[in-house]
């Protein structure tokens, strides 16, 4: 089987906000990371991590359905860290005085146990976000913990109280730096020293540079006479992740149907066939919106515009007035699915984009 040459993720761009999020670790910041998915946030994290010469331990709430899920996520990203013979010693030496232990499991890796009473969780909480700490303070080295999709933890924290906690080690830990990734800033941020990095879609000359040369470690080449390089930008409008599957979309087309130079033809094909790879999950996720949300998200595939509150747009696309669209925009726009008035309330996957306009179409 050939290789394909889109396996993996390097940071594209993103220098100033590389340089910005690198300065935060090495001064012992904490940052939350505000952008779609897909567009490069844990990329330039784990970038930003290594200028700064950081462990990273990495935590995605979306995988948590309860407190109980969630500290076994934490304990195993841990041990995913720091892995070494004399750090699992040093762990196991340490958690002789805590709530938990490092036992084997059925696959020979050591993992991290325990038994405690549900009146008692927060002793096991409390220990495992400290042992990082402990870990930086013993190996001399910055840690920084990533929490992936951190507003999901409202999902079964209903009462806050976990989040809270996580607010206050954020202030105090001083050799751990913590970094929340999510779609959009979150408010309380505005209280406390925590830096938002917004991660805005990538410039075309940016993409451009990267797909040329991703192509052309396959000896492949865009017809610069032709338009096929400007449709493939227009198609992925910024949106890294959507760039890498469609060049990887892009290069099976050629790969299948050999020809000298990338045209036009061949990114249409390949967009096509994408998106038809990709409808069953476009297809859950519309059922799951609102029909007023959908309704904006059809709108604005077919009609981009940077005024959707308009009167005449409004009446074009029998949008509901006031607070009803206003509603759905912000609630879109926290799904990540929209883009609010910065960046002209266009829809922030540009596949997504593609898909219904096609289907409509």
């Amino acid at each position: 089987m050939v290789g394909s040459p889109f396996g993996f993720k390097a940071l594209v761009g993103r220098r100033l906000e590389l340089r910005q999020v690198s300065q935060i670790l090495a001064e012992d910041g904490d940052l939350l990371l505000a952008g779609v998915p897909g567009i490069g946030r844990r990329t330039l994290i784990r970038a930003a991590a290594t200028e700064a010469k950081a462990r990273v331990i990495e935590i995605d709430c979306l995988r948590a359905t309860d407190y109980r899920r969630f500290l076994q996520l934490l304990a195993e990203a841990i041990l995913t860290t720091f892995e070494a013979d004399e750090e699992v010693a040093f762990i196991q030496h340490w958690s002789q005085d805590q709530p938990f232990t490092l036992k084997p499991a059925t696959s020979g890796r050591l993992v991290l146990v325990w038994q405690v009473a549900p009146s008692k969780e927060w002793l096991l909480f409390e220990a495992l976000l400290t042992l990082p700490q402990v870990l930086a303070e013993w190996l001399d080295c910055r840690v920084v913990l990533v929490f992936q999709n951190f507003p999901h933890i409202r999902s079964w924290d209903r009462g806050g109280r976990w989040e809270q906690y996580l607010r206050q080690e954020i202030q105090r830990q001083s050799r751990v730096s913590y970094a929340l990734v999510a779609t959009v800033a979150e408010r309380w941020t505005k209280d406390v020293d925590v830096k938002v990095i917004p991660l805005a879609p990538l410039p075309d000359e940016e993409l451009r540079a990267w797909v040329i040369e991703a192509m052309a470690t396959k000896d492949l080449t865009f017809d610069l006479e032709t338009q096929a390089l400007e449709l493939f930008l227009g198609c992925v409008q910024g949106h890294f992740g959507d760039a890498i599957a469609l060049a990887r979309r892009l290069w099976l087309e050629i790969l299948h149907n050999p020809s000298p130079q990338i045209q036009p033809h061949h990114v249409y094909r390949s967009a096509i066939a994408l998106v038809e790879d990709l409808s069953v999950t476009f297809e859950s996720l519309i059922l799951l919106l609102p029909s007023s949300q959908v309704r904006v998200l059809e709108s604005l595939a077919l009609d981009p515009t940077d005024s959707p509150h308009a009167r005449e747009y409004i009446q074009k696309h029998n949008l509901s007035r006031g607070g009803g669209l206003q509603g759905a925009l912000a609630s879109l726009e926290q799904k990540g699915l929209v883009y609010g008035a910065e960046q002209g309330y266009r829809i922030a996957l540009p596949m997504l984009a593609f898909w219904l306009k096609y289907r409509l179409g």
